[in-house]
């Protein structure tokens, strides 16, 4: 009977995590805690989490994440919630940059920012143009061959780069003769 006691105690852990944060950064979190938004130096940033039986809660110049009755998920769930905000933190205080190089072989393509959009024409020799979407948030500058994604968002930076990857994917040909393509070729490093 002890033994169950115990091991119910054990089951009822409160997991609590503390982020500072950084001077010059303001927060603001929804009442209902799905919401933060983060600003400093005229860089916004809005995330909405997912949080299951996570609390986000701001205490004075710290950020709380917390969870009762943990289980392995919540503790899952609540790490990935710090590693977000850290990110978000980061990225407030220097942008995230990402480059990306065009490769062609076979016929020279043609790459443009048009509004929101990069246009690929001539890929492979195709008559219609592949179209991948830039993500509200994300820079995207053409110099020369290479292609560089700015921004302050990771997650925006992060998907820009794939649609712009996945707009070049080619399939059912041989991936080793067929080398055309835009391919990330340097990403930020992890501090």
């Amino acid at each position: 009977m002890e033994d169950k006691l115990h091991n119910m105690e054990k089951k009822k852990i409160k997991l609590e995590e503390r982020i500072s944060i950084p001077e010059g950064v303001s927060i603001e979190i929804s009442g209902d805690g799905h919401l933060i938004k983060a600003s400093m130096n005229g860089k916004k940033t809005e995330k909405n989490f997912v949080l299951h039986k996570v609390k986000i809660k701001k205490q004075g110049n710290e950020i709380i994440v917390s969870a009762e009755n943990t289980r392995r998920e919540d503790k899952k769930i609540a790490g990935a919630i710090v590693a977000h905000i850290k990110k978000i933190f980061q990225g407030l205080n220097e942008d995230y940059v990402y480059k990306l190089e065009i490769c062609n072989v076979h016929f020279p393509m043609n790459v443009k920012i048009e509004a929101d959009k990069l246009v690929i024409k001539n890929f492979l020799g195709e008559k219609l143009p592949r179209i991948a979407k830039i993500i509200s948030g994300a820079n995207v500058e053409i110099k020369g061959n290479i292609i560089e994604v700015v921004s302050h968002d990771k997650d925006a930076a992060g998907l820009t780069v794939s649609n712009i990857e996945l707009a070049t994917k080619i399939k059912n040909r041989d991936r080793r003769v067929f080398q055309d393509g835009i391919f990330l070729t340097e990403k930020p490093r992890r501090r």
